[in-house]
């Protein structure tokens, strides 16, 4: 997951923390990320700036895209497949404001998205360590 999560980060340009970042952080920064193009999509609706909607919401697509890949499908648990659908619907949502402009809509996705990284803001460090501990047996296990 952590080797997808650099590509995808990387892949909708972002600075050089993702360099030297934990696979949390880096998780971290997409889903913030994913906010800030949103936001900049909204202002843009308002001023009817639609090529920086465009650009924004491509950017957000792409950004909530690269957190859906980078889920880990291989571990069965509940939380990972509400991730994956939460961003389908996100992406979906995202798709439907492109054609038609909604505010309304886009500020409900957002506020999806905020919610969802909340949850990963509040994630404990020790339960953080754990989770790499885990995936790092896993990968060494399959290695």
């Amino acid at each position: 997951m952590y080797n997808k999560g650099l590509k995808a980060y990387a892949s909708v340009g972002v600075s050089n923390q993702v360099v030297t970042a934990d696979p949390y952080r880096v998780i971290q920064m997409l889903l913030q990320g994913a906010l800030d193009k949103m936001a900049y999509a909204k202002g843009a609706i308002e001023r009817k700036d639609f090529a920086a909607k465009a650009e924004n919401l491509t950017k957000s697509v792409a950004i909530v895209n690269a957190l859906q890949d980078a889920l880990d499908m291989d571990v069965k648990a509940e939380v990972t497949n509400n991730l994956f659908d939460l961003y389908s619907f996100i992406i979906d949502q995202l798709t439907d404001v492109s054609v038609d402009n909604d505010i309304t809509k886009l500020e409900e996705t957002m506020f999806v998205l905020r919610q969802i990284k909340e949850g990963w803001d509040a994630i404990p460090v020790s339960a953080r360590e754990e989770g790499l501990r885990m995936q790092a047996e896993r990968q060494a296990a399959g290695a």
